[in-house]
């Protein structure tokens, strides 16, 4: 009798070091990309908001409930209990995986307040606050010039890290001498590193919309197939320089635009975190999961790109951005802009509980 064959996902998972997160908390869509795979999941607030619409009465109920019981809490605290909820149980579903890698995978990632982007003090604070949500929690810090001090001081403290509103060389090896640092000043107290989990992402299709953008502000022609690869050819420089030195954060590929985002980098060390849609899209494309994050870019792409874009020498270079331009980066801003406006979008979501209108 014969039997289908797995899905291009799980066979990555099951032949390949590469490992699948889901880009979603949602409990629905991680019950079933876990079936894929998955060994990890994420939350932020463009995240979060989704998903409490997608269940908006469980939520509404859940939103009531907390108001009546914290009766001074603002729509912004209830907003956040909500957030840390949802992680909450999306956790839970990973604790087999968590279990079963020793704390490498098996996490929920949950993001520290896009507010505090320029506030290193406050990022470490609340990172070390959810970390304590659940045993296998990793939290997401933004690579911004203050966020970068965060990422030493939060690994020091125990919290494993994800480097969120990342898209650049230049960040990704930031992030990752970070971590290193406060890696060792654990060892060197005795402290034990060996189930942390740091990863650093980089939003590869953020890269490739932020080339679309120059391309339209300075009136660059190019074929526009060529600004598909600005995000796989950063991720694979930035995956060279980590393996040569053994860096002991992991890259993770994310902002799904095409199947490359995915194909492209299977066979390394990395994680994948796509959308749950992109799952399904790539669980029924045929693709074969074959080892490919070692293969170059085609040089006449890399050279179109590197000619043409200074954006994309920026983001390409090791040494294209200083940790005091990350902040200022086109694609940090307009990213950390659609954080805080979906923070703000949380807050009336709240508010169309907490004070409904009685006209309607």
């Amino acid at each position: 009798m014969s039997t289908a064959p797995a899905s291009p996902l799980l066979r990555m998972a099951e032949t390949t070091p590469t490992v699948l997160w889901n880009d979603s908390a949602d409990p629905r869509e991680l019950s079933e990309a876990i079936t894929w795979g998955a060994v990890g999941a994420t939350c932020n607030p463009v995240i979060a908001l989704a998903a409490l619409k997608a269940e908006r009465p469980t939520w509404a109920a859940r939103i009531a409930d907390y108001a009546a019981a914290h009766p001074t809490a603002t729509e912004d605290e209830i907003g956040w209990a909500m957030v840390a909820r949802l992680s909450v149980e999306a956790a839970a579903l990973l604790v087999p995986a968590f279990e079963r890698y020793k704390g490498v995978n098996g996490r929920l990632s949950i993001q520290t307040d896009p507010r505090f982007y320029r506030d290193t003090e406050r990022l470490v604070e609340q990172a070390v606050e959810f970390s304590t949500l659940a045993p296998n929690m990793i939290v997401k810090i933004p690579v911004t010039s203050a966020g970068v001090a965060a990422f030493e001081e939060a690994t020091y403290r125990g919290v494993s890290i994800n480097a969120t509103v990342s898209f650049t060389v230049a960040q990704a090896v930031a992030v990752a001498e970070a971590v290193e640092r406060g890696l060792r000043r654990r060892e060197a107290e005795g402290l034990d590193v060996s189930t942390m989990g740091p990863v650093c992402t980089i939003m590869v299709g953020r890269t490739d919309d932020w080339m679309r953008v120059s391309a339209e502000k300075e009136q660059i022609t190019v074929d526009p197939g060529i600004m598909e690869w600005a995000g796989v050819a950063v991720f694979k420089n930035a995956y060279r320089i980590y393996q040569e030195r053994g860096y002991r954060t992991r890259l993770l590929s994310a902002a799904f635009r095409n199947h490359m985002h995915w194909s492209q980098f299977i066979g390394g060390n990395v994680v994948i975190s796509p959308p749950f849609g992109w799952q399904k899209r790539f669980n029924a494309s045929g693709i074969e999961p074959l080892h490919r994050l070692d293969d170059p870019v085609d040089p006449r792409i890399l050279h179109d790109l590197y000619d043409n874009f200074g954006e994309f020498r920026k983001a390409y270079d090791e040494d294209g951005l200083s940790i005091a331009e990350f902040t200022s980066y086109g694609a940090t801003v307009r990213t950390l802009r659609q954080f805080l406006q979906a923070n703000t979008d949380l807050e009336a979501f709240v508010r169309d509980v907490t004070l409904a209108d009685p006209d309607k």
